[in-house]
């Protein structure tokens, strides 16, 4: 079984080319209807649109009032059809317009250990406080910002004496790894949201 995926993004759109690379080589069992820009010049969409997706922009002006923008940008998911709405470095908070009509079934990436490091500067700001591990955590969005029940998380190990840049090239690494991989178990419907807000991996039975 496929899902239909909608993506979020503002910048230069790596993960949505990791999503994209791991569904042409069938490790992701879905398809990319429409990619979302908050930035006319995000890269990603350069990106969407050299690999034929459906791509739409929002100005600045429209998102003045935010719950305006995400009115439009939820009834254009809805038009797509979409299952899951994906956010791949998208840097704005989604409100009830969106999270109201796709219930626990909008996903941010976010590079770090949350509840550590919330925040735009999640990479700089763990590397600031000189911790030895921080990493990629995979969840879904809720109206609080970098909140919301956590699906899958990885370590990144914080090498002595390494670079911001080094770090930062690790831990995209894990993000172009994990978020495919995270989206194949919605796929496989084995992500389940407990009363309490956790996340429940069910096992494979295939």
């Amino acid at each position: 079984m496929s899902i239909k995926l909608g993506v979020l993004l503002s910048g230069s759109g790596t993960n949505l080319q990791a999503i994209a690379d791991a569904i042409q080589t069938n490790v992701l069992d879905a398809t990319i209807e429409i990619v979302i820009s908050s930035r006319p010049s995000a890269y990603g969409l350069i990106r969407a649109q050299q690999a034929g997706l459906q791509t739409m922009t929002l100005s600045k002006e429209i998102y003045e009032d935010p719950l305006v923008a995400d009115a439009l940008i939820a009834a254009e998911l809805k038009k797509y059809n979409v299952d899951y709405v994906v956010m791949a470095g998208y840097m704005r908070m989604v409100h009830a317009p969106i999270l109201d009509t796709f219930p626990n079934r909008v996903v941010n990436l976010h590079p770090a250990l949350l509840p550590s490091f919330r925040g735009a500067h999640a990479i700089q700001d763990a590397y600031d406080s000189g911790v030895k591990v921080t990493g990629v955590t995979v969840h879904f969005a809720d109206n609080k910002y970098d909140c919301g029940p956590i699906i899958a998380q990885e370590p990144v190990i914080v090498h002595e004496g390494e670079t911001i840049e080094e770090l930062e090239t690790r831990i995209h690494e894990v993000e172009h790894r994990l978020y495919p991989s995270t989206l194949q178990l919605l796929v496989e419907k084995r992500v389940r949201v407990r009363d309490n807000g956790t996340v429940e991996i069910l096992p494979s039975y295939s």
